[in-house]
């Protein structure tokens, strides 16, 4: 079918305006590395001299820590699940997933009280053995890196689970029974079949472990280990100068780069080309009575410490706060982060369909998909960076835009942008589009193309064609795409704590105040909220990943 002069200006003006979300996506990047080549005071040189050393080299320590003990233990977990017969396998093929619903800096706070010298344990075990001072034993110090690096693990650790698990459930099932006939064991056919095969998988959940590792902010400030992303903010707020935080920020998006390419080397040349004959099912080994049991506890110490104690201790404390449920203060700290939560999650799907639906129309055009990508940077953004680039071109606009009207109109608007919940809600946009558009574009891309042309020869426009047949369509992944954007801007705390207005508080921020303080106990409520929200998203991945595949007893 010949394209008509109107539809040609019409999908131009869909690429325009993909465009121009991109170059709006990209603005705090710009202005970070701007603000960080032209600073107002450079102080590069006192930092390389004096934190900046130290900065790198804990957050160097905090990604391989996070990092190894993650992939020990999502691919372990994951292969055990997929490819083993044990008591609770079923249980823990969804149940390893609850973690994710738990935010880092939550579970540092609830095990900061179990395990701090005034917490129970110790204290039953000075109780038990007759000790009197910290001098009388040794007690692993739970605010320290290596305690950061336990807490993260305990709650990313999903994140290459759930990709591991999907590549073990995608693979051939003809393969590993060729291995098992030419004399390999499940372990020895692990090692040689599966886990090759995996790879690719496993370094993207690994970068993304990576990432949110550097995004954390509430863990490493509370247990005081000298990061990147605790160095922006103490460079930033407590130093005073906005140069030195945006330069941290741009060795943090260095990092970040290193990440994702070496991530997409990883893939590239670790492609693995295999009959995945999905239609016939995968054959799981059987376990004895002690491997079994191994299994077991090998699946359930991270469910235990990742989520049951945690959760337990939150609903022991909340026992007795329960009436805070109806103070005025805690609904309005959660109607703002629903409001903000809804606001950017529903801003969020109206960008990513107007890119997928834009790439649909121009499948071909090379500089449309450099801009969808471009516009995917902000979820490899850490907080504290983005929250920087937000800040900096809203205060500039609003201090231009007061400048204009003192001087012609002798009226001061005040803050227009910045300080408003515009800036908030402006950078989970920046920082979960890449979420919404990958749930909205996997979702388009199952929508055969004749349904498009179906459409356009009975008159109907590209707009009408979206809004009559391509939404009713996919309104699943639509929903997807509000849920899980919703419940990762719920837990966002480093750019809420930067660019939230004045005595506007989220759950998050609450938690964060209350509990910095030692008050745990009467935040817990609000953390339990933010929990409960969580899993919702974590229920449904799991539904998904295990209907991707039929699982039958060797």
């Amino acid at each position: 079918m010949q394209s008509t002069p109107l539809a040609k200006k019409t999908t131009n003006s869909w690429l325009v305006s993909s465009w121009a979300i991109a170059l709006i996506v990209a603005l705090p990047i710009l202005s970070v590395f701007y603000i960080a080549l032209f600073p107002e005071e450079n102080i590069w040189k006192h930092l390389y001299d004096t934190v900046l050393p130290v900065y790198i080299i804990t957050t160097l320590k905090l990604l391989a820590g996070v990092g190894f003990l993650s992939v020990i233990l999502g691919v372990g977990t994951a292969w055990l699940v997929t490819m083993c017969q044990f008591p609770g396998r079923r249980f823990f093929e969804w149940a390893l997933l609850l973690p994710f619903a738990v935010p880092a800096y939550v579970i540092a706070y609830v095990y900061t009280d179990i395990l701090e010298y005034s917490g129970p344990v110790q204290g039953f075990l000075r109780d038990l053995f007759g000790w009197q001072t910290p001098r009388d034993y040794w007690f692993p110090e739970i605010r320290s890196l290596g305690g950061a690096v336990t807490m993260l693990t305990l709650v990313l650790y999903p994140y290459i689970y759930l990709m591991s698990r999907a590549a073990f459930l995608e693979q051939s099932a003809s393969l590993k029974d060729a291995s098992r006939l030419l004399g390999c064991s499940p372990l020895q056919s692990f090692f040689r079949i599966s886990l090759p095969i995996a790879r690719p998988s496993i370094a993207v959940g690994l970068s993304l472990v990576s990432m949110e590792t550097l995004n954390d902010f509430g863990t490493v400030d509370f247990f005081a280990v000298k990061s990147l992303s605790a160095g922006i903010f103490d460079t930033w707020l407590n130093m005073g100068n906005l140069g030195g935080a945006a330069q941290i920020a741009s060795l943090m998006m260095i990092f970040v780069v290193f990440l994702i390419v070496g991530e997409r080397m990883s893939r590239y040349k670790q492609q693995q080309f295999h009959n995945q004959d999905r239609f016939k099912a995968l054959a799981t080994y059987p376990l004895t009575k002690g491997k079994a049991a191994l299994a077991f506890l090998a699946c359930f110490v991270p469910l235990l410490a990742g989520f049951l104690i945690p959760v337990g201790l939150l609903l022991f404390y909340s026992l007795n706060y329960t009436k805070q449920f109806y103070t005025e203060d805690f609904q309005s700290h959660a109607l703002h982060s629903f409001t903000l939560a809804i606001s950017a999650s529903v801003a969020c799907l109206i960008i990513a369909v107007l890119l997928g639906y834009a790439q649909r129309l121009n499948p071909n055009k090379r500089s449309l998909k450099i801009a969808i990508n471009f516009s995917s940077l902000g979820y490899a953004l850490p907080g504290a960076v983005l929250a920087l680039g937000v800040l900096v071109p809203l205060a500039h606009f609003d201090n231009s835009v007061d400048a204009f009207m003192r001087s012609h109109f002798d009226y001061s608007t005040g803050l227009l942008l910045s300080g408003t919940v515009f800036a908030v809600i402006f950078a989970y946009c920046v920082r979960f589009l890449a979420v919404s558009a990958g749930a909205v574009s996997s979702s388009l891309n199952k929508v055969t193309p004749s349904m498009d042309m179906a459409s356009r020869s009975l008159g109907m426009t590209p707009m009408g064609t979206l809004l009559r047949v391509h939404l009713p369509l996919i309104k699943g992944g639509l929903l997807t795409s509000l849920l899980v954007v919703f419940v990762d801007c719920m837990k966002e705390l480093p750019a809420t704590l930067i660019l939230r207005p004045f005595n506007y508080d989220t759950l998050a921020t609450f938690v964060y105040q209350y509990a910095s303080d030692q008050r745990l106990e009467q935040c817990a409520l609000a953390a339990l909220l933010i929990v409960a929200v969580g899993i919702v998203p974590v229920i449904l991945l799991s539904r998904s990943i295990a209907s991707s595949r039929d699982i039958k007893p060797a």
